[in-house]
């Protein structure tokens, strides 16, 4: 028994802190923290040989400073973590004890989509799902704010740097505005639909986003969810649509 337990732990230890590094690296691939990443390893490689080979200076020094290792890996590595986090957030248990605060957004989008319509003011509100939305995301401004019915008329209002282009909202957070979606190439589509309405079917062509959308010329409010379109929705349909594809009522 003793082992059993001794070797298959020493396994299951490795195994788990082996995906949790391919995991992380897996996020950060192609970006400049992926050189400090592979550093990091470098370093803890190095931290392991001279602590099997008794290098008693060299394991000293690397012991002293790890401490700050571990201030330097959260403070390097910290949008990283963030993300990983909010993936976290995003699984099915989780869900359940956020839902109250998910609802919340809808509402504060429900009524901004509302008051836009009234005043024939356009608008592109992305609501993240699963898939990632980072290569878009990267093509507005950041906002990192969270999701309000105040913020959204603001970034929508007329002649203001980030009014014409979508704003994309990942779980209670607008992270980003004045962002470009790709046009939709679908010939089923009716040639009367405008920028906006393509921009909106194009991202849900590619992506599981949803995406509302308020008409400039008529201030009518549809919704696209899989490179389909809901149109003339009045708030109270908005309302339901929303929270139907976003946040179904779990089964027992």
């Amino acid at each position: 028994m003793e082992w059993l337990t001794g070797w298959w732990i020493d396994i299951l230890d490795i195994v788990i802190v082996t995906f949790i590094f391919y995991k992380l690296f897996q996020l950060i691939r192609g970006t400049r923290a992926a050189q400090m990443f592979l550093g990091l390893i470098i370093i803890i490689a190095t931290s392991f040989i001279a602590d099997w080979l008794r290098l008693d200076a060299l394991n000293w020094i690397i012991s002293s400073l790890k401490t700050v290792w571990v201030v330097a890996f959260v403070i390097v590595f910290q949008p990283e973590l963030r993300r990983v986090l909010a993936q976290l957030g995003q699984s099915r248990f989780a869900r359940y004890f956020v839902r109250a605060e998910h609802l919340a957004v809808l509402d504060e989008v429900t009524r901004a989509a509302r008051e836009l319509s009234l005043r024939k003011i356009g608008a592109l509100i992305v609501i993240a799902r699963e898939a990632s939305l980072r290569n878009y995301i990267e093509t507005g401004t950041r906002v990192n704010a969270r999701v309000t019915y105040e913020l959204i008329m603001t970034i929508f209002t007329p002649q203001t740097p980030l009014h014409d282009g979508a704003c994309i909202v990942v779980r209670e957070e607008i992270v980003a505005a004045g962002c470009i979606l790709p046009l939709s190439e679908n010939p089923m589509l009716p040639g009367s639909l405008g920028m906006r309405h393509r921009a909106a079917a194009g991202l849900t062509e590619e992506t599981d986003a949803v995406v509302v959308i308020v008409s400039e010329e008529t201030g009518s409010v549809s919704v696209a969810v899989r490179g389909n379109l809901r149109r003339k929705l009045d708030p109270d349909a908005l309302r339901q649509t929303l929270e139907e594809i976003l946040a179904p009522v779990e089964e027992p």
